[in-house]
């Protein structure tokens, strides 16, 4: 992975090559941001660049051993812990028994998600987590001797995912490390970090893509496209470059999404008191993996706030909403239902269903009882 192939981010770029030529490397390091924003892959880049044997100031060669390994991951000084699930047959879990797969999901793009990754590996009904085992790999990896490169690299992807055991066992090795480690963390949430870890890093705020160079590299790539489309694109993606990707699949067939239809769905059956509609709904959406359901909460809190900017104001709806076309006429024929007397109470009970759900409580109950709450909420009056 090179900078190069990340779209925007010029001063960011230009930030980490700094540490790097004037000898300033933090052996803890943050990269924080929004998804789809290419934070993951300004890490990998990063550790390649610390890597390679000809870096320019701009970037890395890309075509000595230590770039061409680093760009196939595999390294033998780059290290890497991600969210994993416990199966039936891996009943303690830890990064490296999804270590192929891990290859193939990062090597496809640059941009990577949660549910991306999930969907990847097919889970079933676990929620993905850095287990406490996870903690021993981490300090048996880092106790090795560089094999290469003159720093070892670890990129946690998802830290906020850590138990707190194996958040403690972090903490100690960030505190005294071994000589020549590099932690590279890379988080959407750093709130859900626990606070001696983040005071202990040095952070890089990785923000949206900006829409020139989203719209540079969407038209390259998306050539068939015509320049007002992929500037339509470019203001649905609003910095994400895989919800970029996913409007351009979606541009002409207009498809729903499952979360966007299942949404659609419980207002619609919400609205008319369709209990019966309801129950078997949230059934079928129970039967998803736990994450999934989460997903999905996520996606109703979003659809929430831009139907509301939808009613309280109209007239900017191309400037301040997000949607696509199909959750746009959805969103404008609702957004009167959505309103300044309800919408408090509607986000409250949305993200306190997401705060049950992450708690392992029984999807199914909270999802019904969720539906019949909304199916009051849905009637109180502008």
């Amino acid at each position: 992975m090179r900078f190069k192939d990340i779209a925007g981010h010029t001063q960011i770029k230009k930030k980490l090559i700094g540490t790097i030529l004037n000898q300033r490397v933090s052996h803890a390091q943050l990269f924080v941001g929004p998804s789809g924003n290419g934070k993951l892959a300004l890490a990998i880049a990063y550790a390649q660049y610390l890597a390679c044997e000809n870096r320019t100031e701009q970037d890395s060669c890309g075509e000595c051993a230590p770039c061409k390994k680093i760009s196939k991951l595999v390294h033998p000084d780059l290290h890497f812990i991600f969210p994993v699930v416990k199966t039936k047959k891996i009943s303690k879990p830890v990064s490296d028994n999804y270590l192929p797969q891990w290859r193939d999901f990062i090597t496809q793009t640059p941009y990577h998600s949660l549910e991306s990754w999930l969907d990847f590996i097919g889970t079933e009904n676990q929620q993905a987590g850095i287990f406490a085992h996870e903690s021993q790999e981490i300090i048996r990896k880092l106790n090795l001797k560089t094999f290469e490169a003159e720093y070892k690299v670890m990129i946690i992807w998802k830290p906020e995912k850590m138990n707190i055991s194996a958040s403690n066992k972090l903490l100690k090795m960030i505190e005294e490390p071994p000589p020549k480690t590099v932690f590279i963390l890379v988080s959407q949430y750093p709130d859900q970090i626990i606070q001696t870890i983040l005071s202990r890093t040095q952070l890089f705020k990785i923000p949206k893509i900006d829409r020139e160079s989203m719209s540079t590299t969407l038209k390259a790539k998306f050539n068939a496209f015509s320049d007002q489309k992929i500037e339509d694109i470019v203001r649905l993606a609003d910095g994400n470059y895989i919800k970029a990707t996913k409007e351009i699949k979606n541009y002409d067939v207009q498809e729903e999404s499952e979360n966007f239809k299942n949404f659609a769905a419980i207002m619609r059956y919400a609205f008319g008191v369709k209990v019966l509609e309801l129950i078997t709904l949230t059934e079928e959406i129970a039967k998803q993996g736990r994450e999934h359901h989460k997903f999905f909460l996520e996606y109703s809190l979003k659809m929430l706030r831009e139907t509301f900017i939808l009613n309280i104001s109209p007239e900017n709806k191309n400037k301040i909403v997000y949607l696509a076309k199909k959750e746009a006429e959805f969103a404008q024929k609702f957004s009167p239902f959505i309103h300044k007397n309800n919408i408090n109470q509607l986000s409250q009970e949305f993200n306190l269903a997401l705060r049950h759900i992450e708690r392992n409580g029984n999807s199914k109950m909270i999802l019904l009882d969720l539906a019949l709450k909304i199916t009051r909420l849905i009637k109180i009056k502008p």
